[in-house]
């Protein structure tokens, strides 16, 4: 989309994805934006040859890392190329999102008006919700001691403060990027947006996210319920285990979290661990992931997991 002195261009993540979903968020974005970069992730044949009839079909450009380089690095070099196509926001979206038709233009409405409190824009980002828990979106406030979920008001476009925005659905000024810095490479996949966000709401911008602004998403995988718990719980991957486990300890020991938030998210880990190694098989694998997450976190390891089954993870928030 141009409007006025705003264009935006769409920069999808992909890896291994299912091509007919990918081929319907192209097909569904291409109209409300000016450009979309696609940036594969290492996908194997035939699925990239899939994925270039169908970013062709699109008008979409394509761009092939050969290897999954993680979803920071795939989004850095999407803003890139946006830049390249002059951009000046751009849309983030992973290969399992569908935006509504009016997406952009809410977004775009939001990011140029007043924010709530005053404070310069970085972000704006969609209600993302997923069909198969029936839950509520996935917005997220800041609280005394992290993020947590939280429920909106009925305000069509309503701009509601949040701690960080899920990357895909979000719409980012690129004059914050260059004012924040780019995603973190060395998370990989994994808090990659909620690190993006602590900064920027260190360097006195504003995140929020837009009501009637909405996105299908799958968060995770398998959504299921913990007795005792209210809401679901989105199970991850095996190799997901080792860079949740690491990357929130690597958060945990930096200084850019409010105390609170360290001793919330040290709590959180310590669930997480116990939740997986109780409940969620196959525990053999798991764990010993796990703990090599943590010993790498202690030692401040970042890039992708040591070993060959870090490049299989699935590149997606």
């Amino acid at each position: 989309m141009t409007a006025g002195t705003v264009r935006v261009v769409a920069v999808v993540v992909t890896y291994g994805p299912d091509v007919a979903e990918t081929r319907r968020l192209l097909e569904a974005v291409r109209p409300q934006v000016a450009d979309t970069v696609v940036v594969d992730n290492g996908s194997a044949e035939p699925v990239l040859a899939d994925l270039r009839a169908a970013a062709a079909s699109a008008g979409a450009r394509l761009v092939e890392l050969g290897a999954n380089h993680g979803i920071a690095t795939a989004q850095n070099v999407g803003l890139d190329h946006a830049r390249e196509l002059g951009a000046t926001h751009v849309l983030l979206l992973d290969q399992d999102s569908l935006p509504k038709p009016d997406l952009v233009d809410r977004l775009v409405t939001a990011i140029g008006s007043p924010s709530p409190d005053g404070r310069p824009v970085a972000a704006v980002g969609a209600v993302a919700s997923d069909d198969r828990d029936g839950e509520p979106a996935f917005v997220y406030a800041a609280r005394r001691f992290g993020p947590r979920r939280t429920d909106l008001p009925a305000t069509d476009g309503r701009m509601v403060e949040v701690a960080f925005l899920i990357a895909s659905g979000t719409l980012v000024d690129l004059a914050a990027v260059e004012a924040v810095g780019p995603m973190a490479d060395g998370f990989f996949i994994d808090h990659v947006d909620l690190e993006w966000g602590v900064r920027a709401r260190n360097a006195g911008y504003g995140l929020y996210a837009v009501v009637g602004a909405e996105l299908e998403h799958q968060l995770g995988e398998d959504p299921r319920y913990v007795p005792g718990r209210e809401r679901s719980v989105h199970v991850q991957s095996i190799p997901r285990n080792y860079y949740m486990v690491r990357n929130t300890v690597l958060l945990v020991r930096s200084s850019a979290l409010p105390a609170g938030w360290r001793w919330g998210y040290a709590w959180w880990i310590t669930k997480y661990v116990v939740f997986y190694t109780v409940a969620v098989a196959p525990r053999r694998r798991r764990v010993p992931l796990m703990l090599r997450g943590l010993v790498d976190g202690l030692r401040g390891r970042t890039g992708p997991m040591p070993g060959s089954v870090g490049t299989a993870v699935r590149a997606a928030v």
